[in-house]
């Protein structure tokens, strides 16, 4: 992927690595299962069959001008619309074989020590283990908010841009103490993605998903889920999980559903930068890059984590879909490029 550290907004990113209280997990360090993948990693599985066709990297752009965000999410909304970390808790942490450390309610979770807030904690470029990653990560946040602004703004509607917020060890949020070991993350109480940039080596080492956009798929999957929580999609879910729980897990639940529709829209946002590279050099992707995606959301399937924990397969405890539905869903959104086309509450197949 191409990109120059020129596109990212600073004020897109909130930079906690300098404030010390740091914490049990070290950089890079994602704990034993060093997966406790967050939200974007619940699924996992092989590459399989590729695009199926349409990508844009292979040459071919489907995309469908007009449509919109709000016509299927919004009559998605009006449905039931997806769930999982809402309200009290945070976005997308993998429980899928795993016991994991949950997030408190937001109304009992108190500031951390020493715990620092925004930019003046930032850790000093000549201190940053990694400059060039993190000016990565800066480009991702601030690109994925640009495209949905322009849409949403196409729609006539308010688009809040989102902070991305780089921790180290552990990390106070809206929505509880947030651990490296739970992987990236969105906490819809307070809006902002939640990344300790160490466990981008952990993708790549233990799930087999190397590369610069099997990172970026990361990130525009946690946007997705902004996405979500501006529309109300969240919110709505959560109400539904909140009257009938057995809605919370599942091969058919609303929390699989509203992961692979974060996908999906990770997905348009992939072709968007796409269509944009096919003008300018400075934003083309590279060979390959779709592939990296498609092994990141292949590698955190739920039945590729259970796999791997537990030895066994238990579509009952699926919170964020199998690794063939995630490729499915990335590829839908990034064929057409449209969010028209992640309906997945309606779909006949997931």
């Amino acid at each position: 992927m191409e990109w120059d550290p020129k596109e990212a907004d600073r004020g897109d990113v909130v930079d906690r690595r300098g404030a010390g209280g740091g914490s049990g997990v070290g950089t890079g360090g994602m704990g034993d299962l060093g997966g406790v993948l967050g939200d974007i990693l619940g699924g996992g599985g092989g590459l399989g069959g590729g695009l199926g066709g349409g990508g844009a990297s292979r040459g071919g752009s489907k995309a469908k001008k007009g449509g919109g965000i709000f016509g299927v999410l919004l009559m998605v909304a009006a449905m039931f619309v997806l769930p999982k970390i809402l309200g009290s808790k945070g976005a997308d942490v993998i429980t899928s074989g795993m016991n994991l450390p949950q997030f408190p309610s937001a109304e009992s979770a108190d500031a951390l020590p020493d715990e620092g807030r925004g930019s003046d904690a930032a850790l000093p470029r000549s201190e940053d283990p990694d400059p060039e990653l993190t000016d990565f990560a800066n480009v991702i946040i601030t690109d994925t908010n640009n495209v949905w602004a322009e849409q949403f703004q196409t729609s006539g509607k308010r688009y809040d841009r989102t902070k991305l917020v780089l921790y180290t060890g552990r990390t106070s949020t809206g929505c509880g103490e947030g651990l490296s070991q739970m992987g990236p993350f969105y906490c819809p109480a307070d809006n902002q993605v939640y990344v300790d940039l160490g466990f981008f080596e952990e993708l790549a080492t233990r799930f087999g998903a190397a590369g610069d956009f099997a990172q970026a798929y990361v990130i525009a999957h946690e946007v997705g889920h902004h996405v979500q929580n501006v529309l109300g999609i969240s919110e709505q879910v959560q109400r539904i999980e909140q009257q009938d729980p057995d809605q919370a897990t599942g091969p058919e639940s609303l929390s699989v559903r509203l992961e692979l529709q974060a996908d999906c829209l990770a997905g348009v946002w992939a072709h968007s930068r796409y269509e944009r590279g096919q003008s300018d050099p400075a934003k083309r992707l590279d060979d390959g890059d779709i592939d990296e995606a498609l092994d990141a959301a292949s590698g955190v399937g739920d039945d590729a984590i259970q796999k791997s924990t537990t030895g066994s397969v238990n579509p009952e405890g699926f919170t964020h879909g199998t690794s063939a539905q995630r490729k499915r869903w990335f590829t839908a959104g990034y064929d057409s490029g449209s969010s028209d086309d992640c309906d997945t509450f309606n779909a006949p197949r997931l």
